[in-house]
């Protein structure tokens, strides 16, 4: 079954690689003897999934997670094996949905308006003539 991302782009079954091995964490005895923990592994470089507009997008916001361009998704959360399945690929989806999310648009920089410098300046010239009081008078 393909992993949905979007309308427009779902990653095949095949090209998703799972790993299992033992988890560390809760479960008694039964942690000793299940592969509870699961890795997913997809490749960015190799998917046929992605255009080239997408697959650099992927590269240029997901730089740090990818590892020689495969990105890699570890779960042990939970006790069964079957829901760090689950968690794995929900995680999966929502870095992908945030690689392709619009960048914000940055913020334009304003000049503070005539009368609010008046007000700071006119403050911190209050503030420094009340702190000059509370000093000792000069010794003449």
């Amino acid at each position: 079954m393909d992993l949905k991302i979007s309308r427009t782009l779902s990653i095949p079954s095949s090209e998703l690689k799972w790993n299992f091995s033992r988890s560390s964490g809760p479960g008694g005895q039964h942690v000793n003897t299940t592969d509870s923990r699961v890795e997913l592994s997809w490749s960015v470089f190799d998917s046929r999934a992605l255009s080239a507009w997408q697959r650099q997008r992927l590269i240029d916001k997901l730089g740090g997670k990818l590892n020689r361009g495969v990105l890699t998704i570890a779960s042990s959360q939970e006790r069964s094996q079957w829901r760090n399945r689950i968690d794995a690929q929900e995680r999966l989806i929502e870095i992908v949905q945030a690689a392709f999310a619009p960048d914000s648009p940055v913020r334009k920089q304003t000049k503070p308006t005539r009368g609010s410098v008046k007000r700071r300046l006119t403050s911190k010239a209050n503030r420094s003539s009340t702190k000059a009081l509370r000093r000792r008078p000069p010794m003449d």
